[in-house]
């Protein structure tokens, strides 16, 4: 590893390493408040009911981390990348992955976020994170802010639409409802003229283009059980509407904003909405997640690659 090097930071959301370690994963997420017994036993749960308690937003992530690093080396091979990691919510934190590029000697870095599109409250908040940090190490880091419209990452999902289709029958793919979705946010970044919902819908009228669909909408999900209103109409709520109001038979969810196999999708979708879906008689399928796919691996290279020229 030479000083010509370039540290790449893949920063995630996190998740615990076991059902052990989930309070104080909660407690994290929650600024340092312990959650309480019922809000603990809920998520626990939640995990439970995922295989056991299996945790795939690690896994994923270590391997995403480690696709995107072959890639650079394969794609770029006349520079030297090397990835680190950097979570939001678990080891180890944003802050120990820039420490870690630094400790390698490496005095300029690129971050980005496995997450296309940007708010201030998401990938914003991981950008603020590292680049004070950053600071502090005086190393030289940039950023990469967003990624919602880039060909791959349209052609990638317009693919897995189709696939997804394909579990209908033929006669049945104009009367399927196509509903994208993504993490809902409070309802106060509306205010601030926050871009996350405008990308968000580019990036559905891009997909639902190219993969030839006409009967869609979009949907938020997995919002904060929180005082304070969110962005909606939660998806919960649509697959109500669709059924009785509009008698939707058939429902193709794409969870457009998410990019790996974890809580959000494997439980907030496979279970909870197919367990609603089930009760209208609704057929509901899922769209695969991108996860390490190779063309979501040559995306985030390419982007890496662009943010350290320009620096």
């Amino acid at each position: 590893m030479s000083h010509n090097s370039v540290g790449v930071l893949v920063m995630s959301y996190g998740t615990p390493a076991s059902l052990d370690d989930v309070k104080t994963y909660y407690t994290h997420i929650r600024r340092g408040v312990p959650p309480t017994q019922e809000q603990l036993a809920a998520l626990v749960s939640r995990y439970d009911s995922i295989a056991g308690g299996c945790f795939p937003l690690r896994k994923n992530t270590d391997e995403q981390a480690a696709a995107l690093q072959l890639t650079l080396d394969r794609e770029y091979s006349f520079s030297e990348y090397v990835c680190f990691q950097g979570l939001k919510h678990a080891p180890p934190f944003i802050e120990e992955g820039v420490e870690q590029i630094a400790a390698a000697g490496i005095r300029k870095a690129v971050g980005i976020v496995l997450a296309p599109h940007y708010s201030a409250l998401s990938v914003g908040a991981y950008i603020e994170r590292a680049r004070k940090k950053a600071k502090e190490l005086h190393l030289d880091m940039r950023f990469v802010k967003s990624y919602h419209d880039h060909h791959l990452l349209i052609q990638a999902l317009a693919t897995r639409v189709r696939r997804g289709l394909d579990r209908f029958p033929l006669a049945d793919h104009p009367q399927v409802r196509v509903i994208f979705t993504d993490h809902s946010l409070p309802a106060s970044i509306l205010e601030r003229g926050d871009p996350y919902p405008e990308q968000l819908m580019q990036t559905s009228c891009l997909v639902a283009k190219m993969s030839g669909v006409t009967n869609w909408q979009f949907a938020w999900q997995s919002a904060g059980r929180t005082d304070v209103p969110w962005l909606g109409p939660d998806i919960l709520d649509v697959l109500e509407t669709v059924c009785r109001q509009e008698r939707v038979k058939n429902v193709l969810i794409c969870p457009v904003g998410f990019v790996s196999d974890h809580l959000e999708v494997l439980y907030d979708i496979d279970i909870e909405c197919r367990q609603l879906a089930e009760s209208f008689g609704m057929q509901l399928e899922r769209t695969e997640m991108l996860n390490a796919d190779p063309a979501y691996m040559k995306l985030l290279a390419e982007v890496v690659h662009r943010a350290a020229e320009e620096g």
